[in-house]
């Protein structure tokens, strides 16, 4: 099985780290580490870059070496920028990252939250979840609100073809259980229900969501999402990006 390649964005200059327990979660996968800093209005990233270069690139280096000793492969890349976002946007395609984290601590992990709100990039979700957790006894909730006019049938086959595509790559019917929920706002209802999660990953196909995860400040999202959040992308034509 191809290893699964995630994204993890850092602001290094910030502060920020890798918090406990996210090393391990990423074990069996190939990491891209993007090392980041948002530069402001008033100093050119060329500048920034000369002054704090070798901080950031130490900093990154750490790390890099943490996740390698918990069994990850990892490669690097260093940005100044002055449009964090669009940063992350361009090398999640320019690696071909199959996700991103959204980190938090997390301890022993026994149950992943995988929402499913339609049929697109259901392979890659699949991939992400094996590529995690295929080799561990992790047990998995696949998770569906049905859309007005879908029955249980329509979800439960929706749901049935995800099952069979994890089958194949090594999570097993035993370690799934199917939600189907009915009514009621889909974030809400997620994000409620992910309290009871160690993890959760999810697919970009719903832009609210992903807009959700990384588009409102990091308290905000900490106070919902208490875990790892990994947020599966859609494939879609490379772009020329630029920061």
């Amino acid at each position: 099985m191809q290893t699964t390649k995630i994204l993890v964005p850092v602001r290094v200059l910030e502060g920020e780290s890798l918090p406990e327990g996210i090393p391990e979660l990423l074990a069996n996968t190939h990491v891209v580490l993007l090392g980041y800093h948002v530069v402001p209005e008033q100093t050119t990233p060329g500048q920034m870059q000369m002054q704090f270069e070798s901080q950031a690139q130490n900093r990154l280096d750490e790390l890099e070496e943490l996740l390698e000793s918990a069994g990850a492969t990892v490669e690097t890349q260093l940005v100044f920028t002055r449009d964090g976002q669009k940063t992350i946007d361009r090398v999640i395609y320019e690696h071909g990252c199959l996700a991103v984290l959204d980190p938090d601590a997390v301890g022993r992990i026994e149950n992943v939250l995988v929402p499913i709100r339609g049929t697109v990039g259901l392979d890659r979700i699949a991939r992400v979840v094996s590529g995690l957790f295929a080799d561990t006894d992790v047990k998995v909730t696949l998770y569906h609100i049905t859309e007005e006019g879908e029955s249980n049938e329509d979800a439960r086959t929706l749901l049935d073809g995800l099952v069979a595509r994890l089958a194949e790559q090594g999570i097993g019917p035993k370690r799934i259980t199917l939600t189907i929920r009915h009514g009621g706002k889909p974030l809400d209802s997620i994000t409620e229900t992910a309290e009871l999660f160690d993890v959760v990953v999810i697919g970009e196909s719903d832009p609210s969501i992903a807009t959700f995860v990384f588009g409102l400040p990091a308290d905000k999202v900490a106070e919902r999402f208490l875990g790892p959040v990994f947020v599966v992308q859609r494939e879609r034509p490379g772009g020329d990006a630029h920061d």
